[in-house]
């Protein structure tokens, strides 16, 4: 049974994810703690809000650099919502600088005739990576529940693995590199193709960690 670290600095309530990571078979330990990241099997980065209280709020954690480090080891890391955004070198809603994991910036929806910002409410996903580890025995364009204003661009197409179409414009609301995958939408809301997407995450670093063995 692997356990997760879920990273808590105070941008979103964290109970959703850990139930659903729970009931895929995950031990979760809710932490700000470097040393409980470091000693975990995977990471699940959480978050709600605003980008730049949410990397003021890690820095003053001083968990900046055990984020990188974990992702750089290759330890299995998940990111949610505002935790997909701000492994983003920067975003238009803030001046902060991000994590800088995947280089690209975060940039607001558009106005334009007939859409509502923020983008909330189901949506469907093109899946741009099919063999992405999160998409294993979901529909070809599953339905996620989504609450937000920005939207990650990443200056690599390659790391997009999902895309939905607000009004006029496609945008990308998950990404996949190796051990890092991080999405947009909120999973622990969007019912059993959500919870199948974590458990999916769940069996990747189980899998991961059979293969270390």
């Amino acid at each position: 049974m692997p356990t997760i670290a879920v990273i808590d600095y105070d941008m979103g309530n964290l109970h959703s994810a850990c139930k659903g990571l729970q009931n895929a078979g995950a031990t979760t330990v809710v932490t700000d703690a470097a040393a409980d990241l470091a000693a975990a099997d995977a990471i699940v980065l959480p978050g709600v809000g605003s980008f730049d209280p949410a990397m003021q709020h890690l820095r003053s954690r001083d968990l900046e650099h055990p984020i990188k480090a974990a992702i750089g080891s290759g330890k299995p890391f998940l990111g949610i919502c505002l935790g997909l955004q701000i492994l983003f070198e920067a975003s238009e809603e803030g001046t902060e600088p991000g994590l800088g994991m995947i280089p690209g910036t975060v940039k607001r929806f558009q106005s334009e005739p007939g859409i509502t910002i923020p983008h909330m409410g189901w949506n469907q996903l093109a899946l741009t990576q099919p063999h992405c580890p999160l998409w294993r025995n979901l529909p070809d364009e599953p339905w996620l529940y989504f609450v937000h204003s920005y939207y990650a661009a990443p200056s690599d197409a390659a790391v997009q693995a999902a895309t939905t179409t607000h009004g006029s414009q496609t945008v990308t609301v998950a990404i996949a590199r190796d051990n890092l995958m991080a999405v947009q939408f909120h999973p622990e809301k969007s019912s059993t193709v959500g919870l199948q997407i974590l458990s999916n995450f769940v069996q990747f670093v189980a899998a991961q960690q059979l293969a270390i063995a």
